[in-house]
């Protein structure tokens, strides 16, 4: 009886043993399953702060970006005041010759003028003669070429010395990126023969 109590407690030592061993293996792979789990969350996580950070880093619309350009403050003052906003929030292809703020400031008697509110369809047509229909690129303009714009006048574009003029404006920056068609900045507000 003493051999088989024997046998009985050698097998019970056995199988603890062996479970103890497994256990230590198993808490071994159950560690390294963890941390290859922890790794995969860590690499999503930066997959999508990427393409997160891709969509912030996208062109913003017209607006967005006249609204984020400190040069373009007056520009965007005189958008609310006209209610124009939302045309270039919008999803049309435009092209926007954008008078800085010195540009604005040179003829500041006529600003202040449109700006008020008995003015707001005079203000909307000097606003209109900044825009032209579809993204026209500065690469596109061509010397004697003459765009219509939104109010129904054309400018005319020239180019000499390497300046592009438009309307007589020179574009200062050319090509600001936008979702919604492109920006080009200029040094001089445009006034439309009939406004």
């Amino acid at each position: 009886m003493k051999t088989k109590q024997s046998v009985v407690l050698v097998a019970v030592f056995a199988a603890f043993a062996f479970a103890v061993t497994s256990c230590g293996d198993g808490g071994k792979a159950a560690k390294e399953k963890a941390m290859q789990d922890s790794i995969r969350v860590a690499d999503s996580l930066a997959a999508v702060k990427r393409v997160a950070d891709s969509i912030a880093a996208l062109p913003k619309s017209i607006a967005e970006t006249a609204m984020n350009t400190p040069n373009l403050s007056t520009l965007v003052a005189a958008l609310q005041a006209g209610e124009l906003v939302d045309v270039m929030k919008g999803t049309d292809a435009l092209t926007v010759f954008a008078p800085t703020n010195d540009a604005f400031a040179a003829v500041q008697s006529t600003v202040d003028n449109l700006l008020k509110p008995e003015n707001k369809s005079k203000l909307q047509n000097v606003l209109k003669y900044h825009v032209v229909a579809g993204t026209v690129k500065a690469a596109d303009l061509q010397d004697g070429q003459e765009l219509t714009t939104l109010q129904g006048e054309k400018l005319k574009v020239s180019i000499k010395d390497g300046k592009v003029m438009v309307g007589g404006a020179e574009v200062t920056n050319p090509d600001v990126a936008v979702n919604n068609g492109v920006v080009h900045m200029t040094n001089k507000v445009l006034v439309p023969k009939k406004y």
